[in-house]
């Protein structure tokens, strides 16, 4: 270990631009052994590590780069597995640069482990060579629902699975996943992945209701008397608007309802949002989260001549990973910082632009970021084909949430105790649900936190 000095850090390979933006498939390649190896042994072995500190899930990672180091992949396999409810998933689409590389020692002068494509190896390397992830063989007698396949929902299932419990899961679209089959386009995440993760929580006994929305096609009454728990992991889906004028006109959308229809399409599977034709069209993102790289990045594959994000601040504040900047850079999306939407303008009722203000940054708010401030007679206008706002999304309020008298935020949110339980005893909830739209790094927290209270309440 410690070999930062003869080993330079050294990311994965990456697909050319010009090449990956001609499907889907991820734009990573996998380490191979005598990749990360000697990557992870640039890991200087802190007392107190930050690495570790940082990550939401307080990851083993000191320990299983060791182990990668040692090319005892087996127990790096195992440890990875310990904390985490899906290492692969997570270090394909984790921002590492804000968590646990962004704290790393040797940031400072050496460049971080590249500590992602490690996590993302050890799984890959251990499935190739047969290794599983572990699952109890003997039932507790204890079952619980959950509502929402989302990671909340499929890290929830991992962690009681694991403890003998029966788990059934409800989903209301045709397949699971949540976010992470629809929401998260396949060149950051192949939807194999996902599948194969799938796959091993069935194997172990998980019971899958697709199409299933609790509320219409089954009672959330149903639930209540039929299982001993429910977890609610049902997301934040309703996209935040942007409450100008010309928002519904034609050829604007929201950028959920654009990606799922993206994905839906790629699977074969017939969607009720109507797609818009972007090839040779010009485009234009409102947004800097990692959502709308996600939309500039797809329009691109879809053939469109011109793409563009409009964001209101500047690269340094962008909410999203920087490495998906740099990503969507590459690939031949422009930028136009410091730009916030005034209104749409409109032809015959159909968007052909958005007039936007020009912004600047000034004091700092009360958690410590800039405020930006609009620069009054600053408007200029984009002409653009399509318009897709990626604004953020509030949390879902299903019917059966008020019914049952479970409280909530005045925003939306789910309210939970230090056990991640609702007012309503016996269901919890987690996810973006709880916290509104957030990581899924942090809901897979959720999910672990809740199955473990879930676990201790109904087994003492």
């Amino acid at each position: 270990m410690q070999n930062f000095l003869q080993v330079e850090r050294s990311n994965p390979k990456k697909r050319q631009a010009l090449e990956r933006v001609k499907d889907y498939s991820e734009i990573y390649q996998p380490y191979s052994s005598d990749e990360a190896t000697p990557q992870a042994s640039r890991c200087v072995q802190c007392g107190d590590p930050y690495c570790h500190n940082k990550c939401p899930l307080h990851n083993f990672i000191p320990q299983w780069l060791k182990k990668v180091s040692e090319k005892d992949f087996r127990l790096a396999f195992e440890l990875s597995h310990a904390t985490s409810p899906f290492p692969e998933i997570m270090g394909r689409v984790c921002p590492q640069d804000r968590l646990c590389e962004g704290d790393c020692t040797l940031n400072d002068g050496y460049g971080a482990i590249t500590i992602g494509a490690i996590e993302t190896f050890i799984s890959e390397k251990g499935m190739e060579l047969g290794y599983k992830p572990k699952f109890a063989t003997k039932s507790v007698g204890k079952s619980v629902a959950i509502v929402g396949s989302g990671p909340a929902g499929l890290s929830a299932a991992t962690f009681l699975l694991r403890e003998g419990f029966k788990v059934e899961l409800f989903e209301r679209q045709d397949r699971a996943g949540g976010l992470l089959t629809y929401g998260i386009p396949g060149f950051k995440l192949e939807k194999s992945v996902i599948e194969r993760r799938l796959d091993q929580l069935t194997q172990a006994g998980l019971k899958l209701h697709l199409g299933k929305e609790i509320g219409k096609e089954m009672s959330f009454e149903k639930l209540l008397k039929g299982f001993d728990a429910i977890f609610l992991g049902i997301g934040a889906t309703a996209p935040k608007k942007a409450r100008i004028s010309g928002e519904e006109a034609e050829g604007c959308y929201s950028a959920i309802d654009f990606l799922t229809a993206i994905q839906k399409r790629n699977f074969g599977v017939e969607s009720s949002i109507l797609l818009p034709e972007l090839k040779g069209k010009s485009v234009v993102v409102v947004g800097g989260g990692d959502t709308a790289m996600d939309c500039v990045r797809t329009a691109i594959r879809e053939g469109a001549e011109e793409v563009k994000i409009l964001y209101r601040r500047d690269e340094n504040n962008m909410p999203g990973s920087h490495k998906e900047y740099v990503n969507a850079k590459e690939e031949g999306v422009e930028f136009e910082f410091f730009a916030a939407p005034k209104q749409v303008i409109l032809r015959e009722g159909k968007a052909t632009g958005i007039e936007s203000y020009r912004t600047e940054l000034c004091d700092m708010d009360e958690k410590g970021r800039q405020k930006c401030v609009v620069v009054e007679g600053s408007e200029f206008v984009v002409e653009a084909d399509v318009i897709i706002f990626s604004l953020g999304f509030d949390p879902a309020r299903p019917s059966f949430l008020e019914q049952h008298q479970i409280a909530l935020h005045p925003w939306g949110g789910i309210i939970v105790d230090n056990s991640y339980e609702t007012s309503l005893p016996n269901v919890f909830a987690g996810g973006d649900c709880y916290r509104g739209a957030d990581l899924v790094v942090n809901a897979a927290l959720d999910g672990r936190e809740a199955a473990k209270a879930i676990i201790k309440k109904l087994l003492g």
